[in-house]
């Protein structure tokens, strides 16, 4: 990831930031440094507003009913890393209840902002960030994932297959670096995860 196109790097500006699933559930051996990460590009104020998703795998669930998963579904596993947690504004948060792309008051929300385009970052990149992604292209706003700020529980191969269907289906263009990355692809070497996380892998 070095030596990157700089036309492709995400630059200073304010814009809007979509941090999809962020919390305790989803953070292993494969994610725990997104956390980190997020908290660095927030920190800058380049991003406005900063919105969240948070998946809660509520009874009725596809997740519960079809593939028997059950994790996910109370506290401590749907709250945001603690690293997140003070950006979370009152009308930041958004609960999705046991669906994997963006939940009806979030698209009012981008909607009645009239967004031209959003920036997407998060957990899991094959799965609730690749869906997401395609929900806002489907809005007709341009989506802009920032690539090495999302991860898989599932490991870097399922990362790389949410990127390359991402890209075929919202446009190579659209994937973008900021400057966080180190070089890396996945989690660096060395960087333990937090014990106050529960390592956690959607089905």
């Amino acid at each position: 990831m070095r030596g990157a196109d700089p036309a492709l790097v995400a630059g200073p500006m304010s814009e809007p930031l979509l941090v999809v699933d962020v919390q305790r559930g989803f953070i292993n051996e494969f994610t725990r440094h997104i956390p980190a990460r997020i908290k660095c590009l927030i920190d800058t104020g380049d991003y406005s507003p900063v919105l969240f998703t948070r998946f809660v795998n509520a009874t009725t669930s596809p997740y519960q009913r079809l593939l028997n998963w059950h994790a996910c579904a109370t506290p401590p596993e749907t709250e945001l890393v603690d690293e997140l947690a003070e950006f979370a504004n009152e009308g930041a948060v958004f609960t999705k209840r046991g669906t994997t792309g963006m939940p009806a008051d979030l698209g009012d929300r981008l909607g009645s902002e009239r967004f031209s385009h959003v920036y997407v970052i998060g957990i899991d990149t094959d799965m609730c960030v690749l869906k997401t992604a395609m929900d806002v292209f489907d809005m007709r706003v341009e989506p802009i994932v920032l690539v090495d700020c999302c991860a898989s529980t599932a490991g870097l191969q399922a990362h790389l297959a949410g990127l390359a269907i991402l890209s075929r289906n919202v446009g190579p263009h659209q994937l973008r670096l900021t400057e966080l990355h180190q070089g890396y692809l996945t989690a660096p070497s060395g960087d333990p995860t937090p014990d106050t996380h529960t390592r956690g892998q959607r089905p």
